[in-house]
């Protein structure tokens, strides 16, 4: 099949003919119809973080099942399904207590290392990126990785699901669990930080502020649910938050990963309030904290979020009606379709504020 391959960080994207393996155990053979270029793929193809290289990067798939192993049992050929990089054994205690972002047994999703690997190029095993490797014309998932939804939904928007909602969305319903007239302010307004705020409109906040630099953007999200806008670019965003909302907001949700909007978001946050760190950052990032007086009066939380606090099997077909029945909005993040070998292109669009999802579906 054809994939396109990360040779190692910072040498970009190539597509190559690699094999792929039959289905064993509980593994789903898929046949990818969608796969979006998250920015972890980027971060993970310009950064070391340790991962092994060669590598099929990608892991927001949508598309049909071709096949499945003699152990799968939830999943039948056919169904249209969404992947996630959540790795659950389902045995762990955090599986068995619902939050399966937390499993202490990811690797049971895997082959055992003396097995046949899933993926082979012409030089020996090609690492599948957190098990899935979606930038191919095939995956070879576990099913607990794995949610079947309708079939009514688009596949370029079904393959946001898998990372940017559940991730931005999971953040306000799961994590900090919204209520009604809570404050929000939200870092950044890709497709993550869109989903965030669509999420916080539905939980009913009261205030919600978009926080990016570019104008087009923040425009953007006044029609996903922000009430108020904020260009770090023209105005301090701390203070403009707080004019906003009179002493701060009750969770600032900072989806971009870079440590001077992290610390915006811990000072945005009121009294009591909550700093909600999504984004992922590069290695080595770090922000400071007060520990004297100004943080006993402040009395603010600061809570890193994996994942949205996702159960993926129970909240990506959730999602997905509620994208049906227009409760969702996730056309204006699916912002161009592409083709496999026009990667590296997108990511640069990207990388310079250009669109905010691009989704292959060209293989």
């Amino acid at each position: 099949m054809k994939a396109s391959i990360c040779k190692g960080p910072g040498q970009g994207f190539t597509v190559v003919e690699i094999e792929i393996d039959q289905p064993q155990g509980r593994e789903v053979l898929v046949e990818v119809k969608a796969s979006g270029l998250c920015h972890t793929d980027l971060t993970v193809a310009e950064s070391d973080f340790g991962f092994p290289f060669p590598a099929v990067l990608g892991h927001e798939v949508a598309g049909v099942v071709l096949q499945v192993g003699p152990q799968v049992t939830d999943i039948a050929v056919g169904d249209h399904v969404v992947a996630c990089l959540i790795q659950f054994c389902g045995r762990c205690v955090a599986c068995l207590g619902g939050r399966t972002f937390e499993c202490t047994n990811p690797n049971a999703t895997l082959r055992a290392p003396d097995a046949a690997p899933r993926l082979s190029g012409p030089d020996g095993p090609v690492y599948q990126f957190v098990g899935v490797g979606g930038f191919a014309e095939q995956v070879l998932v576990h099913e607990n990785q794995l949610a079947v939804v309708n079939k009514t939904i688009p596949f370029p928007q079904a393959a946001v699901l898998g990372c940017g909602t559940v991730t931005g969305a999971g953040a306000v319903i799961n994590s900090a669990q919204v209520r009604p007239r809570d404050t929000v302010a939200v870092f950044g307004t890709g497709g993550v930080g869109l989903n965030a705020i669509n999420a916080a409109r539905l939980s009913g906040a009261s205030i919600i502020v978009a926080v990016d630099l570019v104008d087009a953007k923040l425009e953007r999200a006044r029609r996903f649910g922000a009430t108020h806008v904020v260009n770090p670019g023209k105005t301090d965003p701390v203070e403009a938050i707080r004019a906003i909302t009179g002493a701060g907001v009750d969770y600032a949700f900072e989806v971009i990963g870079l440590p001077a909007t992290q610390q915006q978001a811990v000072e945005a946050a009121c009294p009591g309030g909550t700093a909600m760190l999504v984004g992922m950052g590069k290695p080595g990032s770090a922000i400071t904290l007060p520990t004297s007086m100004e943080m006993l009066l402040g009395r603010k939380t600061v809570k890193p979020v994996l994942m949205g606090s996702t159960h993926l099997k129970r909240d990506i077909p959730y999602y997905a009606d509620m994208y049906v029945d227009g409760r969702l909005l996730l056309d204006e993040i699916v912002t161009q379709e592409i083709a496999l070998d026009e990667i590296d292109a997108a990511y640069e669009q990207l990388k310079h504020g250009e669109g905010i999802r691009s989704v292959i579906t060209r293989f």
